[in-house]
């Protein structure tokens, strides 16, 4: 029998195995892998890399439709967000999910379920953030992992987690009661308040001082709590966007005692020190944690390598340049974030793979096996195999092109990384069997991508 779709010629590579093989798709999902499949549609893969999707479990893309047009925002939507994802090679994304003032974490969610129902183009998972525990009633976290949204996201550099922590070590213990993973930015709110205070004080606000004005021991202070947090509940925690070796040496020590925890990274971190702050335009560097030192970028990739961290996820934050950098900007304006979706997985392979840093199987480890298994949506997504969601993307390891944003899809109008000559890129994006994205031409339609629901957290097994 005829698949919908067969991927001949291409050499599968997943976190443990490399082959060649066909792939064949009958309707969302892979049906066989073998030789000689036959197909009513065929792909030529010869000469490419046939990997699952990436997985991007953390990006900003809640566009606020009320918010009048002079008011700066992030600039994607779920249209934008998912396309720039499909282009990047990435088929699923997680959402942070921030309530509107007077709304409770499932009121968010449900808003923000809608709007992608109307505008994804891929598949997305959402992330409730609980940013006011007084008005967010902790109530919500058993209902919203019945619905399968198995997260729960908190911000330690929030002052009102510095006034009152016990609601969230209460919301801690009731995710992982609940199947839940708690996500935690690590950032101490009272050391960044001083520090900041501190250089306004002197006059020292030029955007040079950026990091001293959040420290990494505003870091290594919230990471250590979060550590002991998710100790004291037993919680299966994930630390976001870990940025230097200190904070890491936090992690490495509750591990010691069998403390079940993750690490994210971010591209920014790998790539980027703190020196460009002193540039002209260094606001276009911007993130929380800020950029730190060579030191730091040095244990970021060994510890990617070994699997001491294990996720790579953008904080895809996208601003208009003209939101990031303009006259008068100083440490006290500065707007964090940069979009990041459809440079992630290139700029990896390029170096990481291509420098020889990262083996092909553990790229795909880092960008869609483990963070599907982390966030519940494992052998459906993350894998090549039968029954999985045919989530793939057809990865030319040769192509290599300048990064130039005015191709890009994010509405965001800068990169970071522009000019830069990358090697390895997607040459087809593939969402539950659909082909979405191919050769710079998008071809999904918004709205076809789907609300993710979860399984109830269950700890990666390092053999799968």
């Amino acid at each position: 029998m005829a698949h919908d779709l067969v991927i001949r010629g291409g050499t599968i590579v997943t976190a443990t195995e490399t082959y060649a093989a066909d792939v064949g798709i009958t309707g969302e999902t892979i049906a066989e892998i073998g030789q000689g499949l036959a197909g009513t549609r065929e792909v030529d893969a010869a000469g490419l890399l046939v990997m699952p999707g990436g997985l991007d479990a953390h990006v900003h893309c809640s566009f606020w439709e009320d918010v009048p047009p002079d008011v700066p925002q992030w600039s994607d939507n779920f249209e934008t967000g998912t396309k720039s994802a499909a282009a990047g090679g990435i088929t699923s994304i997680g959402n942070m999910v921030f309530p509107h003032p007077g709304e409770t974490m499932l009121q968010a969610v449900e808003r923000e379920s809608k709007a992608v129902a109307q505008q994804a183009v891929v598949d997305v998972f959402l992330h409730p953030v609980l940013t006011d525990p007084s008005t967010q009633p902790l109530s919500d976290i058993p209902i919203l992992s019945e619905r399968g949204h198995k997260t729960l996201k908190y911000f330690m550099s929030y002052a009102g987690f510095a006034e009152n922590p016990a609601p969230y070590l209460e919301a801690t213990d009731l995710a992982a009661a609940n199947g839940m993973l708690t996500m935690i930015h690590c950032e101490d709110s009272v050391i960044i308040d001083r520090s900041l205070e501190r250089l306004v004080q002197r006059g020292d606000v030029d955007f040079k001082y950026y990091p001293q004005s959040r420290p990494v021991e505003a870091e290594v202070a919230a990471t250590a709590r979060a550590v002991a947090f998710a100790e004291n509940a037993n919680a299966p925690t994930y630390i976001v966007h870990l940025s230097c070796k200190a904070a890491l040496d936090e992690v490495r020590k509750g591990r010691g005692r069998g403390v079940p925890l993750w690490v994210e990274t971010r591209p920014l971190y790998l790539y980027f020190t703190s020196d460009l702050f002193a540039e002209a335009d260094g606001p276009k560097y911007a993130g929380q944690p800020p950029l730190r030192e060579q030191p730091d970028i040095d244990t970021l990739w060994e510890a990617m390598a070994t699997g001491e961290i294990d996720t790579l996820c953008t904080d895809h934050a996208p601003w208009l340049y003209e939101y990031k950098v303009f006259p008068g900007m100083d440490i006290t304006k500065l707007r964090p974030g940069v979009a990041d979706l459809e440079t992630m997985l290139p700029m990896l392979w390029s170096k990481g793979v291509e420098t020889g840093r990262l083996t092909p199987n553990r790229f795909v480890e880092l960008i869609s096996a483990t963070t599907a298994k982390l966030f519940g949506l494992f052998p459906r997504k993350g894998t090549i195999a039968v029954g999985a969601d045919a989530d793939i993307v057809l990865w030319d390891p040769n192509d290599t092109h300048k990064v130039e944003a005015a191709t890009f899809y994010t509405a965001c109008d800068y990169s970071p990384f522009e000019g830069w000559d990358v090697t390895g890129w997607p040459r087809i994006t593939i969402s539950r069997g659909d082909v979405v994205y191919q050769r710079n031409e998008l071809l999904g339609t918004p709205g076809r991508g789907q609300v993710l629901q979860r399984e109830n957290f269950s700890p990666p097994a390092v053999s799968e």
